[in-house]
């Protein structure tokens, strides 16, 4: 497992606020970076914050979760919800009711709606809706020590319904159009540069935020833990350890990080549907921690930037090649590169460092 000194995770850490914080704002200003290509990295690092909890669950704790972006899409549909109740008379139909529900005849706003008027409430309800989803999940299953290939197909399985659940449209939340056409956000009109602007550096610093939370976590005595449940979870069960507190405790931490990282998505896409919670958007949030390097939180963050870095320049320039790309990248990792790109850097110096390169020669 990838094991970066915190020399190197404090310098990754500064060349990341280095590039997004300093040089792409200021590539914008200067007018060298338009204002889509800004949007899409605010994007990205809101994928970049999901994969910073697939690395808490699955690289340090060792628990494979299938169903990471039915989290994201709790707290997307959350912040949507509140967008489309501001939205107000500004609809296409005029009516307070958001469209999808004047196309469905829908009279009066379904209950559930009502505590998704205020931005504050709305934002700590998309992280206890995450959060309590997910401590019903992992108290049923570890209970029962739940694990491996078991957990990984349950939750597969998870997704799969919430998916379909999402698709009907009797759940009034959009049906398969799912929720867009959103006006403002806290007062803010979305359609205006500044906005984008703003809700692009919300992004980053939630990033920086939540990477060096978990960065705490891993390095105390609690990561300890996890990683202990990862390697050898018998022995430290024989210890007394309540391995079912640890990894419920865990697995509503990576929920909730996914929740966070879904409420920045949406705003800046425009759009949530039940498309973005099938089981494929899952397993790609495992293949960004794999590809960066799992048990890394860089390599997590790396991963994730990386991989839909690719992914919107090979679908622009080769259309259709995309499944091929990611099915050989995947191929590639398993067997080349286990510990990921972070793995690859941390070989690279470590023959630089000692000659080692050089000698081989």
């Amino acid at each position: 497992m990838n094991k970066f000194s915190t020399r190197s995770n404090s310098t990754m850490l500064i060349l990341f606020v280095l590039i997004f914080a300093i040089v792409i704002p200021i590539g914008r200003f200067s007018g060298l970076i338009a204002e889509t290509t800004m949007n899409l990295w605010g994007r990205y690092l809101c994928f970049a914050i999901a994969a910073l909890g697939v690395d808490l669950i699955w690289g340090y704790t060792g628990i494979l979760s299938l169903c990471q972006a039915f989290y994201f899409c709790l707290g997307g549909y959350c912040i949507g919800m509140h967008m489309l109740l501001k939205t107000g008379v500004e609809g296409v139909y005029g009516s307070t009711l958001p469209d999808f529900m004047v196309w469905n005849r829908v009279e009066k706003l379904p209950w559930f709606w009502e505590y998704f008027h205020t931005l504050p409430g709305t934002l700590i309800l998309g992280v206890l809706v995450a959060g309590v989803a997910a401590g019903i999940v992992g108290y049923l299953t570890f209970r029962r020590r739940l694990k491996g290939v078991y957990f990984a197909i349950l939750t597969q399985a998870l997704a799969l319904a919430m998916w379909l659940v999402f698709l009907r449209n009797e759940t009034m939340l959009g049906g398969t159009n799912g929720l867009t056409d959103f006006k403002r956000l806290a007062g803010f009109d979305l359609s205006q540069s500044t906005t984008k602007m703003g809700l692009y550096f919300v992004s980053v610093f939630t990033l920086i935020v939540i990477y060096l939370l978990c960065l705490f976590l891993t390095t105390s005595k609690f990561g300890k833990v996890l990683i202990a449940i990862r390697d050898s979870e018998h022995r430290l069960r024989f210890t007394g350890y309540s391995i079912q507190y640890y990894k419920t405790v865990v697995y509503i931490l990576g929920a909730v990080i996914a929740a966070i990282g879904g409420m920045l998505y949406v705003p800046q896409t425009g759009i949530i549907t039940p498309g973005r919670m099938d089981v494929m958007a899952s397993i790609l949030m495992v293949v960004w921690v794999a590809v960066g390097g799992r048990g890394s939180l860089i390599g997590a963050v790396l991963g994730a930037l990386v991989v839909n870095f690719s992914y919107s320049i090979l679908t622009a320039k080769f259309p259709g090649t995309w499944p091929f790309f990611l099915g050989g990248l995947f191929i590639v990792v398993v067997l080349l590169l286990p510990q990921g790109l972070i793995g690859l850097f941390s070989t690279l110096k470590r023959y630089l460092s000692k000659g080692n390169l050089l000698k081989r020669f």
